[in-house]
């Protein structure tokens, strides 16, 4: 299978959500720093990676994105199972002694250490390095990111903070963030942002979740650690908040009230194009993700996945995870 290669990044659906709207998902990644800084939200042109999504400062419910072209490469398989197993993880080579400093955290020994192997990365790595060592990340959110490492240097040069599930470092221009889970790892990929704002997650995030659960069900995980049990991407059974229709009523999702159903729906999948995966807004929370998948007799069906951003227990973005999915 292709892993994900370098394409043009995505656009925010901030203003989906309106001024008065619940805090949920929809923080977009932002643009207009300077030199030095990121130039995020809006930015799909990035010299050399051909652009596929259209800026919007007000992205309409229901549009259609598409993911060919942006965030991933082609992704297939041959065989695959639900089942995965933990690989255990190759020992981590030492600090460089000429990594990036990177600021301590009180109450978090191991965020230096971890932050300062991806750093000495993305002080002498590639892009294209660093999006298949940041295999969790949309390949085309790395590019956006990290595309000015100066900037993100600085800021990590200063001092950290921690909350119960995130750490911080921030400069004047930008915020660099890690959760606290991907420390374990010893070599952690952060999200960058603009100043004072927190982790964001866009419509690249949603499309890369599905990506990332569909190769491992043909078997080919893009990382042989990203397995549910370490990196979950099905919605939790609580707190039973899955509402996509907006009815009021919400409920446990679909395959956490019932562990069986991804299995039944996807017990034959055999392929996918990483390619064909597309997306729509269902609501200000809610997102759709169209992946056309083949099964073992070669019959290709279209599978509807719904998404919404998981919220920590101090209320920010943990990502997307999967509440549903239906079969047209």
């Amino acid at each position: 299978m292709e892993r994900a290669r370098p394409h043009a990044s995505e656009h925010d659906r901030t203003a989906a959500r309106g001024a008065g709207a619940p805090r949920r998902g929809g923080r977009a990644l932002t643009c207009g720093l300077a030199a030095a800084a990121l130039l995020l939200t809006g930015c799909d042109s990035v010299s050399g990676i051909p652009v596929d999504d259209v800026p919007s400062s007000s992205p309409a419910i229901e549009e259609t994105v598409s993911a060919a072209g942006t965030d991933d490469a082609e992704t297939s398989g041959t065989s695959g199972t639900i089942a995965t197993s933990a690989v255990p993880a190759p020992a981590l080579a030492p600090v460089p002694d000429d990594a990036p400093e990177v600021g301590a955290v009180p109450g978090v020994p191991e965020a230096v250490p971890a932050l300062r192997r991806w750093a000495a990365d993305l002080e002498n790595g590639t892009i294209a390095e660093l999006q298949e060592k940041c295999w969790t990340l949309a390949p085309g959110n790395v590019t956006q990111m990290y595309q000015y490492p100066q900037g993100v240097l600085a800021a990590l040069a200063e001092p950290g903070t921690a909350t119960a599930d995130s750490v911080t470092w921030e400069s004047g221009t930008l915020t660099v963030t890690v959760e606290r889970a991907a420390l374990a790892d010893g070599y952690a990929c952060p999200r960058v942002g603009s100043a004072g704002a927190p982790a964001q997650y866009n419509d690249a995030d949603a499309r890369h979740t599905v990506r990332r659960y569909l190769s491992r069900l043909v078997g080919e995980p893009l990382d042989p650690a990203d397995t549910e049990d370490t990196h979950p991407l099905i919605c939790a059974a609580s707190p039973a908040a899955w509402d996509p229709t907006g009815s009021g009523e919400s409920v446990t999702a679909p395959p956490a009230a019932n562990p069986r159903k991804l299995e039944d729906d996807f017990g034959g999948i055999a392929a996918f194009t990483g390619e064909q995966l597309t997306s729509a807004w269902l609501s200000a929370d809610y997102i759709t993700v169209d992946a056309p998948v083949t099964d073992e007799d070669g019959t290709t069906q279209t599978h509807t996945f719904t998404l919404t951003q998981r919220e920590t227990d101090s209320g920010n973005s943990a990502g997307y995870c999967i509440g549903d999915v239906t079969t047209s």
